[in-house]
């Protein structure tokens, strides 16, 4: 692995460069993007189509190919405020999901990682910028279109699983489709049962299950109205090991066999290692990313994150010994 490295790329605050082959290499303070042109430039400003234009009034139609990435943010800002002081959550990011996918956002506490997935998933504003989920602008939205889209096209699980005690398994999978007044789609609803295990426990309350049981039925909720993203907040915190590894192991199936695309966000880097790519984030940006992770690989990136940030405070140096990694191969 390459050396660690601090740049100021944009005003004083510091990016995070690794040369390393699973850790890819960032200009900028954000991680490009490969356009439908084959560039690696950020999205280009041009004005809507006709079928965009359709798109935006109407976040229920999806007609044509989709697009590469599932969900993007460009230049997205959150500032808190209280009283004259203001807390820049989000500071400019600008990031793409790509569809079919599994990533984790990670970073110190207070980097803003929350915060980027509740930006990413419609239940939070930003302060400016826009999020595309697919070829929609939520931004742009009114709060009732903002709703339908939440209700038909995105799937959250919170780590309290939010079941319902008085309904059924089978009720509380199918209550987001019938709330939403659309029909079933069995074969679909056998599908996700079978990747998930569920069914057994149909006739089953959510008091008569474990914490794991109760977990999956949370995942089998968020996937029946098949979104186009699944959210997922800290999804193993309140989990004990076991529990953990069994909810992680079906997220995964649920890309690799039903071609979800998962957004997560954890603390934990063995709940990273069961992903494809993890963003790093911190003071509101993204500030690098890790393919491929392993769970050595990414306590390793977070360590020396960790201290060339301490050290940039402290010294204001530049630069910091080679990874552990490195020093020991």
């Amino acid at each position: 692995m390459g050396d660690l490295l601090i740049e100021r790329p944009r005003g004083d605050r510091p990016t995070f460069v690794r040369a390393a082959r699973s850790v890819r290499i960032l200009t900028g303070g954000r991680v490009p993007r490969r356009s439908r042109h084959g560039s690696d430039d950020g999205p280009q400003r041009r004005g809507p189509t006709r079928a965009e234009s359709r798109r935006e009034r109407s976040p229920e139609y999806r007609e044509g190919p989709l697009p590469v990435d599932a969900v993007q943010a460009i230049e997205l800002t959150k500032v808190y405020r209280r009283g004259r002081q203001e807390m820049h959550a989000l500071d400019g990011v600008t990031v793409s999901i790509q569809r079919g996918r599994f990533t984790a956002i990670m970073g110190p506490s207070g980097s803003g990682k929350s915060t980027l997935l509740h930006c990413l998933a419609g239940l939070d504003t930003p302060t400016s910028g826009q999020v595309l989920l697919g070829a929609t602008d939520l931004t742009r939205l009114s709060e009732g279109r903002l709703t339908r889209l939440r209700r038909d096209r995105v799937g959250v699980i919170f780590q309290s699983y939010n079941l319902l005690p008085q309904l059924t398994v089978r009720q509380n999978i199918m209550l987001p489709v019938e709330v939403a007044g659309r029909q079933v789609d069995h074969t679909w609803f056998d599908t996700v049962l079978g990747v998930l295990d569920l069914g057994d426990l149909l006739r089953q309350r959510p008091e008569q299950l474990s914490g794991g049981q109760q977990q999956r039925v949370a995942v089998a909720r968020a996937l029946l109205p098949r979104p186009d993203v699944v959210f997922a907040d800290e999804p193993t915190g309140a989990l004990d090991g076991p529990t953990a590894r069994e909810m992680l192991r079906f997220l995964r199936a649920s890309v690799e066999h039903l071609g979800q695309t998962v957004v997560m966000v954890t603390h934990d880097p063995l709940a990273a290692e069961h992903t494809d790519r993890v963003l790093l984030l911190n003071e509101g940006r993204v500030v690098g990313q890790i393919l491929d992770p392993t769970a050595h690989l990414v306590l390793d990136v977070l360590a020396d994150l960790n201290g060339a940030l301490a050290t940039v405070a402290a010294t204001g140096r530049h630069g910091v010994p080679a990874p552990r990694s490195a020093r020991h191969a």
